[in-house]
């Protein structure tokens, strides 16, 4: 089966989270914005080869240490989407600008588009292309264990931001009702900040979506 460790990284507590595949013990890197030692620590408990960094979508918090990470360890970098490319190139800057350790851009083994899929193991992901927040966006979804890692698109009570460069309002809320709630009411998503929650709780109460 498919299992996650979610493990808050950066002053931001951006929740990073380590997938693998329990029959292999591969495993794959959500978002690794910073603090490696800490990550490397897990990996290590977990007893799992990091084999696949997988990205939403390269702010600071979410992409810092992607580049230091795949050289270390000789990784593939999968998405984020395209459209991201102009954050990758400024994470030199994104670092300077909020006091986090120096971050260099990478370049993604493989940009991710809407409905692309993702293997770890004998596992396959689902890959939704979700806007808004910024505009190459993904989402990774395990229908196996009924689990979405949105990053800041949606978070429990609250959505993501769209007053940064290329963010878009109803971008996101189109996101958030098209391509997330079809996975149904019981699937429990993995926000990029704060406390997990699923998506039929965040339906009925989420303020800014709630009713959607």
């Amino acid at each position: 089966m498919l299992q996650y460790e979610t493990v808050p990284v950066t002053p931001f507590q951006q929740n990073c989270s380590i997938v693998w595949c329990d029959a292999t013990m591969k495993a794959a890197v959500i978002d690794p914005g910073g603090d490696l030692p800490v990550l490397e620590a897990a990996c290590k408990e977990l007893g799992v080869t990091l084999e696949q960094i997988w990205i939403t979508h390269a702010h600071i918090d979410h992409a810092g240490a992607t580049a230091d990470l795949a050289e270390k360890l000789n990784l593939p970098i999968m998405g984020p989407h395209e459209d991201d490319q102009f954050w990758i190139d400024g994470l030199p800057q994104a670092a300077a600008n909020y006091h986090f350790p120096p971050a260099r851009p990478f370049k993604p083994t493989r940009w991710l588009h809407d409905g692309d899929t993702v293997t770890l193991g004998g596992h396959t992901l689902q890959v939704r292309h979700c806007p808004g927040h910024t505009p190459g966006h993904v989402v990774f979804y395990s229908p196996e264990i009924k689990r979405a890692f949105v990053g800041d698109v949606l978070f429990a009570g609250s959505i993501g931001r769209t007053d940064f460069p290329r963010g878009n309002h109803e971008d996101l809320i189109n996101s958030i009702t098209q391509r997330l709630w079809p996975m149904g009411d019981d699937t429990v998503f993995i926000p990029g900040h704060g406390p997990e929650s699923t998506f039929g709780r965040e339906r009925k109460t989420n303020p800014y979506v709630g009713g959607t």
